[in-house]
């Protein structure tokens, strides 16, 4: 007998950096010396207030489910955040916690898109985002873009591409695979155009605590923003807290009920301990605390970069934040897939295809994270590695 899935899941294309972590640890279990550089996940612990702060929850018994929306106090804890941490002021009824940002996006999209509808989105591009529109029965509209836009896309594009089936663009600042940044400006003009037009705005704002050389921003900064603007944060990345599972979104007024009752449906709350273990995070201290993180993120970047040239490998961008570098490998393979297995097998030096990350390009760019401090060894690996394209 045949026991068929859906055609929809069907098509969901896999997550490619699982498969290669995957093949890593294996190796590893075997004994073999691996570099992660493949999973965007940070090597520090969780910062220990969290672990106090739910563990403090849990003697008190506070394990029952929240509010759908979130803990009051976190969501006015996040609204405070925002004021001192990016000068923008965020009314706490426009924030939704949810079980990781993912599920924030998911929320979002499922509110607004309709069957067949588009999401413009770049290309390259966190992978996730092609496959919530698809589950939805929407189409994805890639704009290829290369380094001339810092990977990014802009309101030219936008005005170029532009056509009535788009329901909703998609950005990312600073952006995973690349670690590039949309100016504030820039920004606050697609928001506009896309306002005039009855187009939603989503703006991943993932690692927007993570940037270098310049102050962290939000577009939720700007007075008199336009009521298109979605923002997408997580816990996970700045605030360390991956495995918490614990996101958030900040929307329009007149999503919220519309989020509310779906969140009722689709997950219910957030998990309450990762809830209580967030608002410890948000404090002054551990605040402090992830600034130091920070500065190492910076500090790996620059190690990476200066390496990377060292070696004799082009880079086109220097990452303005998150932990990424996106490296254009053409020169060797236009098979990003077959080069990145092969790096696994040959150095244990593991990194991520961009065929990820979209189709444009994909075969002829690499993703490293610098989400660990084995940085110049990885590089004199991929060096040696790299010579037998030569």
């Amino acid at each position: 007998m045949t026991f068929a899935i859906s055609k929809t899941a069907s098509q969901i294309a896999p997550f490619r950096v699982m498969k290669i972590l995957a093949q890593a640890k294996a190796l590893q279990a075997q004994g073999r010396d691996i570099i992660h550089m493949e999973i965007g996940e940070p090597d520090f612990a969780s910062p220990s207030c969290v672990h106090q702060a739910a563990q403090n929850a849990a003697e008190q018994g506070l394990t029952h489910y929240t509010a759908t929306l979130g803990l009051p106090a976190l969501r006015e804890k996040l609204a405070q955040f925002y004021d001192g941490f990016y000068h923008a002021k965020v009314n706490a009824e426009q924030l939704v916690i949810t079980p990781g940002s993912s599920s924030a996006l998911q929320l979002v999209l499922t509110a607004i898109l309709n069957p067949g509808e588009q999401v413009l989105m770049a290309d390259p591009t966190y992978p996730c985002n092609r496959q919530f529109v698809h589950l939805l029965h929407g189409e994805v509209y890639s704009v290829p873009v290369t380094a001339d836009s810092q990977y990014q896309l802009t309101l030219d594009h936008l005005k170029q591409h532009w056509n009535p089936q788009i329901k909703a663009v998609m950005v990312a600042s600073p952006a995973n695979p690349t670690g590039t940044l949309i100016e504030q400006a820039e920004l606050l003009k697609m928001a506009q155009f896309l306002a005039q037009r009855d187009t939603y705005f989503i703006v991943d704002e993932i690692y927007q605590g993570l940037v270098y050389e310049r102050p962290a921003e939000s577009i939720l900064a700007h007075q008199n923003l336009p009521q298109n603007v979605v923002v997408i944060n997580s816990f996970s990345k700045f605030f360390g807290m991956t495995g918490w599972r614990l996101g958030w979104c900040v929307v329009p007024e007149h999503l919220i009920d519309v989020l509310d009752r779906l969140g009722q449906n689709l997950y219910l709350s957030a998990p309450t301990l990762s809830q209580y273990g967030a608002l410890a995070v948000l404090e002054s201290d551990a605040l402090t605390e992830l600034e130091q993180r920070r500065q190492i993120f910076q500090q790996r970047r620059n190690r990476l970069y200066a390496a990377m040239q060292s070696a004799g490998f082009t880079l086109k961008t220097l990452p303005q934040g998150a932990f990424y570098l996106y490296w254009d490998v053409s020169e060797y393979t236009q098979d990003s897939e077959r080069f990145c297995a092969a790096l696994l097998q040959q150095t244990g030096v593991a990194i991520t295809p961009g065929t990820d990350f979209g189709k444009e390009a994909g075969k002829s760019h690499v993703r490293l994270a610098y989400t660990n401090d084995r940085i110049e060894e990885a590089v004199q690996r991929i060096q040696g590695f790299v010579e037998q394209y030569r």
